[in-house]
């Protein structure tokens, strides 16, 4: 598919910029790196930020890098001429992660393991390149889900940070994402067309399901409760500013 910038929805538009502004995620200058796995979250993150990258007051650069981790059920190789297209500067990272995962796991799920082989990836890339800031998609589901995740397995009150300084100190991670809902970037997505790549990694969908009963927990849920996800923003934005600007 031909790259092109596509303007998102008003109300999506409305939830990455009050999340933006309320983090203050995005400062002048910033040289913004921003994880790209061709699922419609990362790319519905694309095209928001190519257009606040054109309207907003505040300028910053911007580019993108997708991890390959080598399963043979994904291939996000044709996003390569998609970013070409839209002339956005783009890393395609290719590593064994699948494999490294047979060699090196230990007590651990795949999906953690590949998530913090990416994240070192991406952290790499960023410094070698100058960018200061990791952007990444998850949304408020995303959020809800690792909330009930971690109070029901972990016995933590605990969720995805909106902002924060990684551990070495050098890189701000931000997800202008949090107040935005899957439905919302899926219905973009569809609409926009946008070329997104469908990861099944069986690997990781072989592991306890948990973070699959907790979406259906919620949507079960929510049906009974129409602010649902209202009332859990409340309950979660604390824990998201833990480490949030400030410590940034």
């Amino acid at each position: 598919m031909t790259g092109t910038a596509v303007t998102p929805s008003r109300p999506l538009l409305s939830a990455a910029g009050r999340a933006i502004g309320d983090f203050a995620m995005i400062r002048a200058g910033d040289r913004i790196l921003l994880g790209l796995s061709g699922g419609k979250d990362s790319l519905t993150l694309l095209q928001i930020l190519l257009h606040l990258q054109k309207k907003a007051p505040v300028k910053f650069e911007l580019a993108a890098c997708t991890v390959d981790p080598q399963s043979p059920e994904f291939d996000p190789s044709p996003l390569k001429g998609y970013l070409a297209d839209l002339g956005v500067t783009y890393f395609y990272e290719s590593q064994p992660i699948l494999e490294s995962a047979a060699l090196h796991m230990k007590g651990d799920s795949f999906c953690a393991y590949c998530s913090r082989m990416r994240r070192g990836i991406l952290y790499r890339i960023a410094r070698e390149n100058g960018y200061g800031v990791l952007a990444l998609a998850q949304h408020l589901d995303d959020l809800a889900e690792s909330f009930l995740m971690s109070a029901f397995f972990g016995g933590k009150l605990r969720t995805m940070q909106a902002h924060y300084l990684n551990d070495a100190g050098d890189v701000r991670v931000i997800r202008p994402l949090v107040y935005a809902r899957e439905r919302q970037t899926r219905d973009f997505a569809s609409r926009a067309a946008l070329p997104a790549i469908f990861e099944n990694c069986p690997a990781c969908f072989s592991m306890p399901m948990q973070r699959y009963q907790m979406k259906a927990l919620l949507a079960e849920q929510e049906q009974l409760h129409s602010k649902l996800f209202a009332s859990l923003l409340t309950a979660m934005k604390p824990l998201m500013t833990l480490q949030g600007p400030d410590a940034a």
